[in-house]
């Protein structure tokens, strides 16, 4: 305990002095002027956060963390055609980066060809456009498949993907068991805060569902499925907001592949995470620390697993998009290592940090350079990755990581008693929440209450904006080519059958993956396919909560 008097002197002449502003605040809260071993309480190490690499995993997943291995250090890459994002790929792995991460383009997220009429104006515009496996064989061009770790950010079309890198490995003799790699496939996030969906909530999840026993027979060693909070925090939500959502689909998503009759362990250690790294460093850091408690208690006490791999939450961070800005934009660049640093001292397994530039266009060459040496920096000469859970035991650190984990565990409870994520999203709960979160956040930067350094102070006459990254206008052309010379040469009766058998077990209740292998086999497109399963399902259209 705290010596008594010393703490009454020392608030004494706290609250007699000036104070540079009236309020000292968090994403969910303010915080505290000082932390003493009464406000982090009764932490017991062996039963609140253990050593690393055992339960709950709170100082981290692994016994050794970076002293073994570093995380991996991805770069997300993808613009206009495949090849064009190959040449890009190769580029940032001759500089050091270890392993590879791909943006899709809208239309590849939304499942329409790039020749759609829906989809010309923005083919190649804010990631690769893929349309077929050929696609997927140009994008992959080179690259040693089964060394590399291959993530990819995509969710409506995650099967369509999966099976598409499958298929290009299978063409260069790699089984499947040797893949490694992400792919996002986390749906319910859409409807909450980013959009990118073709079906309705529940057939949607049956695909994610589907996905992940599908790989867990075919791809072992592949995540499929990372469940993301960091594009519901870039809507505007706190980081306890970020943390309820995403552990609430991820329990949203383990019972649905457990309601068909899976055990537990024989998928959940596949499960992964994908986790924002924002601007105030320590919270973040006591986020990551209470997402692997609170998923380590909800996989042993929920859902009873018994693999200590199940228990253990593997994230992937990235710097916030959302926290970039165009004014004064060379500034990102150190938000960016204090994104990153928060993730390291997090215990991060991966890391993707943003460009410089990217409040203004697509990163170019040189600013995603000047991120992948921002995580080589902080590797290798920072000391932050020398020492496990370095922050471990700071009576504030403590006291935030269980009060972000109480936060969160209030607000799932919220859920649970609405009867779960799905009528949460029906209803428009998460949606308003992570609505008003962004609201009061700008409400006070435009009050000057929240300070953006070159924003809202600190501002200056600036020149023009150094000439931004930009994808070239004809890409929409090539790929439109491509497309009509696949349709040329493929076999149009294997593709219709293909089709067909596809329908017919989305229509059933049979898992539909190997369907749409077959497909991709047949050289059906990325849009037949999505468009078949529309048939079955249907399509959503946002209600619009507000």
């Amino acid at each position: 305990m705290t010596d008594g008097t010393g703490r009454r002197r020392w608030r004494d002449a706290y609250e007699a002095s000036r104070l540079r502003k009236g309020a000292f605040e968090r994403s969910s809260g303010e915080v505290g002027p000082l932390y003493t071993p009464e406000e982090a309480g009764r932490v017991r190490h062996d039963r609140d956060l253990g050593y690393p690499g055992e339960y709950p995993f709170v100082r981290g997943v692994h016994p050794t963390m970076y002293r073994g291995r570093l995380w991996t250090m991805r770069q997300y890459a993808g613009f206009g055609t495949a090849g064009e994002t190959n040449r890009r790929f190769h580029y940032l792995l001759q500089q050091g980066q270890t392993g590879l991460s791909t943006a899709f383009d809208l239309p590849t997220q939304m499942g329409l060809d790039s020749d759609d009429p829906l989809a010309r104006d923005e083919v190649g515009k804010v990631g690769v456009a893929i349309d077929t496996v050929e696609d997927m064989e140009r994008l992959l061009a080179g690259l040693p498949l089964d060394e590399l770790s291959l993530s990819m950010t995509i969710n409506a079309t995650a099967a369509i993907l999966l099976c598409m890198v499958q298929a290009v490995a299978a063409r260069q003799g790699i089984p499947s068991d040797r893949l490694t790699g992400t792919v996002q496939n986390d749906i319910l996030k859409e409807y909450a805060s980013r959009g990118t969906f073709i079906y309705p909530p529940e057939p949607s999840l049956r695909l994610v569902a589907d996905l992940i026993e599908y790989g867990a027979k075919t791809v072992p060693r592949w995540n499929t499925i990372s469940i993301s909070g960091y594009h519901i925090r870039e809507a505007g939500s706190t980081a306890a907001q970020e943390l309820a959502f995403t552990m609430a689909n991820g329990v949203t998503y383990v019972q649905a592949v457990l309601d068909r009759g899976l055990d537990v362990d024989a998928f959940a250690p596949r499960l992964s995470f994908f986790f924002n790294a924002h601007n105030h460093l320590l919270e973040e850091v006591a986020k990551f620390r209470a997402a692997r408690r609170m998923w380590a208690r909800i996989m042993k006490e929920r859902f009873a697993a018994k693999d200590e791999r199940s228990m253990r939450l593997r994230f992937h961070a990235q710097t916030a998009g959302s926290a970039l800005t165009a004014q004064q934009p060379l500034n990102n660049a150190v938000r960016v290592t204090v994104q990153a640093l928060a993730a390291v001292l997090g215990g991060a397994q991966s890391l993707h940090t943003n460009g410089w530039d990217e409040a203004l266009s697509l990163p170019s060459e040189d600013s995603a350079l000047l991120a992948l040496r921002t995580q080589q920096i902080l590797a290798e000469e920072s000391g932050a990755a020398d020492t496990i859970d370095p922050l471990g035991g700071s009576w504030f650190l403590e006291s935030l990581t269980r009060d972000l984990e109480k936060e969160a565990l209030a607000i799932m409870g919220r859920i649970e008693e609405m009867g779960g994520v799905l009528k949460a999203i029906e209803t428009g709960f998460i949606q308003r929440e992570i609505h008003r979160s962004a609201y009061e956040t700008q409400k006070k930067q435009e009050a000057g209450l929240q300070i953006i350094v070159g924003v809202n102070s600190f501002t200056m006459e600036e020149a023009a904006p150094p000439h931004p990254f930009r994808v070239r206008e004809d890409v929409v052309e090539d790929q439109e080519k491509r497309l009509e010379d696949v349709r040329k040469r493929r076999d149009a009766g294997r593709v219709a059958a293909a089709l067909d058998r596809l329908e017919r077990t989305a229509r059933g209740a049979d898992n539909v993956v190997p369907k749409i292998y077959d497909c991709v086999e047949a050289l059906c497109t990325l849009g037949e396919i999505s468009e078949r399963l529309r048939k079955v399902f249907g399509a959503y259209r946002d209600p619009g909560f507000l």
